[in-house]
C-alpha cells in the first residue's frame, strides 16, 4: 500500500483527529502499531479493501459481459475494442475507480475480490473518487452510476442463467439512485434495520417504516474527525457502529455482526487519519487573502474555521433559515430515529442521538474545492454557484474529468429542462433540480456579499 501512505497519511492528522470527540477510537490504539507493526488506521483501511463483509454483487463473468447491455452505438464500440480498452469503457460508464495497487486489473476501488471471483461491495464505492481525473480516498464519488450498474448486472445475469444478489432483488422496490453521483443510501438504511430488532436479530415481518425516497451526495471522509455528530442533519453521534448498517443483509446475523465492531474501530481511525487534498492548480494568493477575512466575518459562525489550527462549531442551522431541500430531513422520523438510539447502534441508549433535529448541520469545508458537487444533495455543480443562488443550474449534466477552475467545482453543461428523448440510464446522467429531494435552492446567505466579496471568498475556498 505505498501508494496509500506515501500521498494521503500524515500522523499529525490522525492525532489531531482523534483528540476531538469522546466517540473516537483511543489515540494510543490508533497510532501505536500492533505485534505486526499496524497501526489501527493501516489496519483499517486494509480490512476495508480486502475483506468481504456482504455478499458479492456480482462476480468477474458478469462484469467482464455488461458491455452486451448497452446501447447500440456503445455496444459496437465494445465489440471491437481490446480487453483493456472494453474495461476502461465499463469503468467509465459506471463511475468505477481503478485500484492504484492494480490498476487494469481485478476489481475496482469500491469492491473486494471475495476469493471466488466476486465482487464485494464496500465504503470506498462511494466515498472515494477521482476529481479532474485524479484519484483521492475519502473524496465523495460524485461519478457513481450505482442504478444503471446494477440494472446491467441484473439483465447479464438473468441472461447467463445467474442467481440474482441482494442489490438486484432490492431494486425492484427500492430506487438505488436518480443520477450520477447520488443514491438512496439513507433508505437502504432504514429498510434494513426494519428487519432488525433492537439487538440486531433478523425478523421476517418488517416494523413499519416511512420509505421517503431521495437522493444525497455522500460527504467527503477527511472532515469526520471534527464532528461530535455525523450526517447531514447530525443526529447520530460519531463512533464505529453506525459505519455498520449497510452491512445489516439477512446473511449477516446479530453475532456476527457485534464480532466486527473492533474492525470498524479501525475503519474509523483510518477515515480520521486523512487530510484535506491540497489544490492542485495557481491561487491568486492575495484574494484569497482577502477572502480569508470575508470568510471569517461571514461563513465562520456557520462553518467554522478551516485548517490544522481552526475550529469547528458543528452547528445546526434551522430548516426555515438554511431553506435547502427538506427531504433528507423529513425522511427519518423521530420514531426511526428513537430505534437507533436504544439499540444496539446507539449503545442501548447511551449515545448522543438528536431524534427531531429540525434542520441541517453546516459541514466543515478544508478541502471544499473537491468535494463538489455541493448541498446534501448534491444540487449544485461549482463554488461559484453557491455564491450565486440565482444563477444555479436548473438541469446539469457533467464531464468524467473536467473541472472548473473558474468556478471551482465540475465541469457541466447547463439546461433549462430535461432533454427530451431521454430515457432510463441516459436520464441518469443529467441532474435535474425539479425531481423531489432534488432542489438546489436555499442557502442564501451569500447574497449579504459584493460580487468582489464573493470573488475574493471563491479564492480562499480553493485553498483550504
Amino acid at each position: 500500500m505505498d501508494w496509500f501512505w506515501k500521498t494521503m497519511w500524515t500522523p499529525r492528522g490522525l492525532i489531531l483527529g482523534l483528540l476531538i470527540s469522546a466517540f473516537a477510537v483511543p489515540a494510543a490504539r490508533a497510532a501505536e502499531p500492533d505485534e505486526a507493526g499496524e497501526t489501527a488506521a493501516q489496519r483499517g483501511f486494509r480490512l476495508l479493501t480486502t475483506k468481504p463483509y456482504i455478499p458479492p454483487d456480482f462476480d468477474q463473468e458478469v462484469f467482464d459481459s455488461l458491455w452486451k447491455r448497452w446501447p447500440k452505438d456503445l455496444r459496437d464500440q465494445a465489440e471491437k475494442a481490446t480487453p483493456a480498452e472494453r474495461r476502461k469503457m465499463t469503468f467509465s460508464r459506471y463511475g468505477m475507480i481503478e485500484n492504484p495497487e492494480h490498476p487494469g486489473t481485478g476489481t475496482a476501488l469500491g469492491y473486494v475480490d471475495d476469493g471466488q471471483g466476486g465482487w464485494v461491495m464496500n465504503c470506498l464505492s462511494c466515498h472515494s473518487g477521482k476529481v479532474a481525473g485524479r484519484v483521492i480516498l475519502g473524496v465523495p464519488n460524485s461519478l457513481f452510476a450505482l442504478t444503471t450498474l446494477t440494472e446491467d448486472v441484473r439483465l447479464t445475469k438473468l441472461t447467463m442463467g445467474k442467481p440474482l444478489s441482494h442489490m438486484d432483488l432490492g431494486m425492484v422496490s427500492i430506487p438505488l439512485g436518480g443520477s450520477r453521483g447520488t443514491t438512496n443510501s439513507v433508505i437502504f438504511g432504514v429498510a434494513l434495520a426494519a428487519h432488525r430488532d433492537k439487538d440486531l436479530n433478523v425478523h421476517t415481518v418488517p416494523r413499519p417504516s416511512n420509505l421517503m425516497h431521495h437522493d444525497l451526495e455522500p460527504p467527503p471522509y477527511w472532515n469526520v474527525r471534527q464532528k461530535t455528530h455525523i450526517y447531514a442533519d447530525g443526529f447520530v453521534p460519531r463512533s464505529p457502529r453506525p459505519l455498520m448498517q449497510f452491512m445489516m443483509v439477512p446473511q449477516n446475523n446479530a453475532a456476527r455482526l457485534r464480532s466486527w465492531e473492533s474492525d470498524f474501530e479501525d475503519v474509523q481511525a483510518w477515515i480520521e487519519s486523512l487530510e484535506p487534498p491540497k489544490y492542485p492548480f495557481a491561487i491568486d494568493q492575495a484574494l484569497a487573502g482577502t477572502g480569508r477575512a470575508v470568510f471569517a466575518n461571514n461563513c465562520a459562525k456557520c462553518h467554522g474555521k478551516p485548517g490544522v489550527e481552526g475550529s469547528y462549531p458543528n452547528k445546526l442551522v434551522a430548516i426555515d433559515e438554511i431553506q435547502t431541500d427538506p427531504v433528507r430531513l423529513n425522511s427519518l422520523t423521530p420514531e426511526y430515529r428513537r430505534f437507533l438510539s436504544e439499540s444496539w447502534f446507539g449503545d442501548y441508549g447511551k449515545r448522543d442521538y438528536v431524534v427531531d433535529p429540525q434542520g441541517y448541520v453546516a459541514p466543515p469545508l478544508d478541502g471544499v474545492w473537491a468535494s463538489a458537487p455541493y448541498l446534501h444533495n448534491g444540487s449544485v455543480p461549482t463554488l461559484w454557484h453557491v455564491l450565486h443562488p440565482d444563477e444555479r443550474p436548473t438541469v446539469w449534466r457533467r464531464t468524467e474529468d473536467g473541472y472548473d477552475q473558474s468556478r471551482g467545482g465540475l465541469e457541466v453543461t447547463t439546461f433549462e429542462a430535461l432533454p427530451d428523448k431521454t430515457s432510463g440510464a441516459e436520464k441518469r446522467e443529467y441532474f435535474d433540480t425539479h425531481l423531489p429531494g432534488k432542489s438546489a435552492a436555499g442557502h442564501r446567505f451569500p447574497e449579504a456579499l459584493s460580487e468582489e466579496e464573493k470573488r475574493a471568498v471563491l479564492e480562499y475556498l480553493k485553498s483550504i
